[in-house]
């Protein structure tokens, strides 16, 4: 079983899957494109070649490891309240389908009683799997059904640069805590800590259950866990490869959103760089608010656009600037790694500390330089000078 609460950790499940499991047989292509219609019965842009391609040649770099179960791969989705999270879900659920997986949407969230009602039906298959997938081991509700789980094998997958730091709480025995969270405990806090700390244990390798960590970020392995590179080989074979425009693509960020950097300096920095580097597009990410992009907009004039699937997959698929920019994120790990070969260059631009809020945790600004630091095959800028005059008028 696999539990996921986004578009990204459903994604790096396909390429685990792709990677770890014997291949599959495609749907026939009638079949492929009914499923990809949605309740409301509009059909979507194709996505993966619904024709299966012929079976790899002996030592093809594509094989995969090795022939486990993975066949019976059940895919939970905890659906989300963000309209956007959940486009993108749907989308990517299309796609898990597309590959053969059964997929499981649940409203983990709909209401006082759901909860209760997504556990206790999902605690007997919990305790038959012998195999866990999960994308975000700091989420409350994974944590809530890991306490559940009698599962021998424990893997979990990118949920982006997050996955830094759970790694790095893991190797030091301290509590999963989210890195933008400042280090208050609220009541909430306290009540579930139980909860949070059996999660810890479990995710802990020992005699009776083994750890794998499949993931794009540079991460040494915390004793007794496997770490296993995710170089987005299905997004590879599947999309692409994309056409290229000649001009320059700007890549949002939610640090605005977390309260990590200040909104006036972030859309003065987002001016400065469209400025400097002629970009004309601007990629959200799916929790960036309403108001700070119509503002990128209608200010700057830059396009916005909203894409409906995790951008790794958007870009593959193209068309795509030869250059892409992108503050501290995720996507300066995993872009260079799914266009690979296509030209296409990745820049990153610093985050100057003096962006950051009264309110952002302490381990904001070393966790961003970190996250930049470690980035491979990609450009690295310098902060963009942010004019007082703009932060004090509050337009770019």
């Amino acid at each position: 079983m696999a539990f996921v609460e986004s578009p990204v950790q459903l994604l790096n499940v396909l390429e685990w899957a792709h990677l770890g499991a014997p291949r599959r047989p495609a749907r026939q292509a009638g079949q492929a494109r009914q499923a990809r219609q949605t309740a409301d019965g509009v059909p979507r842009q194709p996505g993966p070649r619904d024709v299966e391609t012929e079976p790899p040649e002996p030592g093809d770099p594509d094989e995969p490891r090795d022939a486990s179960d993975l066949l019976d791969l059940l895919v939970v989705v905890l659906a989300p309240h963000d309209p956007m999270t959940r486009g993108q879900l749907r989308r990517m659920a299309e796609l898990a389908r597309d590959q053969g997986h059964r997929v499981q949407w649940t409203e983990a969230r709909g209401g006082p009683a759901a909860p209760v009602q997504t556990v206790g039906s999902l605690a007997g298959p919990l305790r038959r799997a012998h195999r866990i997938v999960i994308g975000d081991p700091f989420s409350r509700y994974v944590q809530l059904l890991l306490t559940i789980t009698r599962a021998r094998e424990l893997v979990v997958v990118d949920d982006g640069t997050a996955t830094m730091e759970f790694v790095s709480q893991l190797a030091r025995g301290e509590r999963l805590v989210r890195w933008h969270r400042r280090g208050e405990r609220g009541a909430r806090d306290l009540v579930f800590a139980p909860v949070s700390a059996s999660a810890r244990r479990r995710l802990t390798p020992n005699d009776r259950r083994s750890v794998e960590i499949f993931t794009s970020m540079p991460v040494e392995a915390p004793p007794g866990v496997t770490v296993t590179a995710n170089d987005f080989a299905w997004t590879r074979a599947s999309f692409g490869p994309p056409r290229l425009t000649r001009t320059t693509d700007l890549v949002g960020t939610n640090l605005v959103e977390t309260g990590v950097v200040d909104p006036e300096r972030y859309l003065a920095a987002v001016a400065a760089l469209a400025e400097a580097h002629g970009a004309t597009r601007y990629f959200a990410h799916r929790r960036e608010s309403t108001d700070k992009l119509r503002r990128i907009a209608t200010g700057l004039g830059l396009e916005v656009v909203r894409p409906e699937l995790p951008l790794e997959l958007i870009a593959r698929r193209g068309p795509i600037g030869r250059t892409v920019l992108s503050f501290p994120s995720t996507v300066v790990h995993t872009l260079p790694l799914a266009l690979a070969g296509t030209g296409v260059t990745v820049a990153v631009c610093d985050i100057d500390p003096d962006w950051l809020t009264e309110h952002a945790s302490p381990r904001a600004e070393g966790f961003l330089s970190g996250v930049t630091g470690t980035a491979r095959e990609v450009h690295r800028l310098p902060p963009m000078p942010v004019p007082a005059r703009c932060v004090a008028e509050g337009t770019p």
